[in-house]
């Protein structure tokens, strides 16, 4: 009983917080409105807090054996509101709390410069409760339910701005998201239909009878959920709303877009095909062969435009495009080791682009550059800053013993023992080619940060790196990028075997 209230308390805990604080009349008068902000910011990381550690509690009953399942309602005789605890949500579970308050920290001092802060803290915890409930839904319909809630509840931090370009960048994402939605939905109607019972289990519930008899439909509905819910994840052909969307928002919505956002579209893509449809539904299929085929040119091609895009911030965008569909790729495989990679790389690239986000905003809120051809010599006047930023690119191209490295290596040798034939020596090819790219387009902002050259005006220089508050998320991150890479044998271990459980 004490789970299931639990279970409860971790889904919905963001959201009364949240509706609390946009439900709050705003005050009127300079002093009033200052006083609330500082309030709602306080109120807000209390949420997180009590978010966290009720999410942690959750994860050391399930450690210990306990197992959760509550129905929360019944729409119909067979569709319900589901929530479930199990290995896959658990593990999502230990880094979006985690990250949300990180950037919530460094939030405190970034919203200074920003206007309608109570409704940003508002919002930001709507977007954890959905986060929380996706990772805990235990069938289809939950599942879609909080898919979608989180693209509405999480536009308003894309516009938060208000100026033309925020508005038309928010349009831009919620279109291509219910798009994305509308086609996944059409899976989740032909599996309903043709498939089974909506409820997750690993392995999938699709039975041979029923693959046999209705193995054309079946397939073309698990390819448009892969498809619709990768619009999220930033697949080609659907991933144009990122680099749009990221430049205009906050850097710390920016930095929870990026890292956790986008990984909504891998859990959701891994709850349709490995716990509804089922792994061998698609293996050497039409289904897998067109998956495959996404996720490396998504790879390639969101590395190209990193590596010639000059705005700062929709660099670091187009490397989530590409980065997100390293994931997919190790997905696709349908092979246990590079899956294991997958999953690594969905806990590494949140720290690490989180990391490089915040240290984006950092940069703009403090210098108010944009561009990356204005950073030569940043890394004289902000040396803290660019330290971790440093880091933090290591580990993304995947410098051992940086743990970007470990999750590319079971990404590589994973795909190379899969039997795949061309792509098990195509995909580690175009990882390779990928992390050259990585290292172009990350690279030379530290260096020419550090060593500016001859032509840098020395007599001008200014230390700009900011408060502890800016810098004290940025240390974390940055020494989780390496310390996950240096120790990764416990998380390992859990994740080979959670895949094992997948197939």
């Amino acid at each position: 009983m004490a789970t299931t209230y639990l279970l409860l308390a971790a889904v919905f805990l963001p959201f009364l917080w949240g509706a609390g604080l946009l439900l709050t009349p705003v005050k009127e008068g300079p002093e009033a409105l200052a006083a609330q902000d500082k309030r709602a910011a306080a109120f807000a990381l209390s949420g997180i807090v009590l978010t966290g550690l009720v999410t942690l509690a959750l994860i050391v009953l399930y450690a210990g054996g306990e197992q959760a399942q509550l129905t929360l309602l019944t729409l119909t005789g067979s569709l319900r509101i589901r929530f479930a605890l199990d290995g896959l949500g658990v593990f999502f579970l230990c880094f979006i709390p985690v990250i949300w308050l990180l950037s919530g920290i460094y939030s405190l001092e970034y919203l200074k410069h920003e206007d309608h802060r109570k409704r940003f803290w508002g919002f930001y915890l709507l977007t954890l409760g959905t986060l929380q409930g996706l990772s805990l839904s235990g069938d289809l319909v939950t599942m879609y339910l909080f898919f979608e809630l989180m693209t509405l509840v999480s536009m308003p931090l894309v516009l938060h701005t208000q100026s033309h370009e925020a508005v038309m960048a928010a349009l831009k994402y919620l279109l291509y998201s219910m798009a994305g939605a509308f086609m996944a939905l059409f899976g989740i109607f032909v599996f309903y239909q043709y498939g089974g019972g909506t409820d997750f289990t690993a392995g999938g519930v699709v039975d041979a009878a029923a693959a046999a008899e209705n193995g054309g439909i079946l397939h073309l509905g698990v390819f448009l959920m892969i498809l619709g819910f990768g619009v999220k994840a930033g697949m080609f052909p659907m991933h144009a709303w990122l680099p749009t969307a990221h430049p205009v928002a906050p850097s710390p919505a920016s930095a929870v877009l990026s890292a956790i956002i986008v990984k909504g579209g891998v859990l959701a893509i891994l709850r349709s095909v490995f716990y509804a449809y089922g792994a061998e539904l698609i293996r050497g299929t039409w289904v897998q062969t067109a998956w495959l085929i996404l996720a490396c040119f998504t790879v390639f091609m969101g590395s190209m435009l990193a590596y010639n895009e000059q705005v700062f911030k929709k660099r670091l965008a187009y490397s989530s495009v590409s980065q997100a569909s390293y994931v997919l790729l190790g997905l696709a495989s349908l092979d246990s080791v590079a899956m294991t990679g997958a999953l690594l790389h969905v806990l590494f690239h949140a720290i690490m682009k989180t990391a490089l986000f915040l240290t984006a905003g950092t940069i703009i809120y403090k210098t108010g550059k944009t561009r990356v051809d204005e950073l030569t010599g940043i890394g004289k006047e902000m040396p803290v800053t660019m330290w971790c930023f440093t880091f933090a690119s290591l580990s993304l191209v995947g410098i051992p013993p940086a743990s970007g490295f470990i999750s590319k290596w079971y990404l590589a040798t994973g795909l190379l023992d899969s039997g795949l034939s061309v792509f098990r020596w195509l995909g580690p090819v175009i990882l390779l080619v990928s992390a050259l790219l990585t290292a172009g387009y990350l690279l030379p902002i530290t260096i020419h940060g550090f060593l500016p050259g001859n032509d840098y005006d020395y007599t001008t220089l200014e230390k700009k790196d900011p408060n502890l508050r800016m810098l004290l998320p940025l240390f974390i991150l940055a020494a989780l990028a390496i310390l996950t890479g240096v120790f990764p044998g416990g998380i390992v271990t859990r994740l080979l075997a959670l895949t094992q459980a997948m197939l």
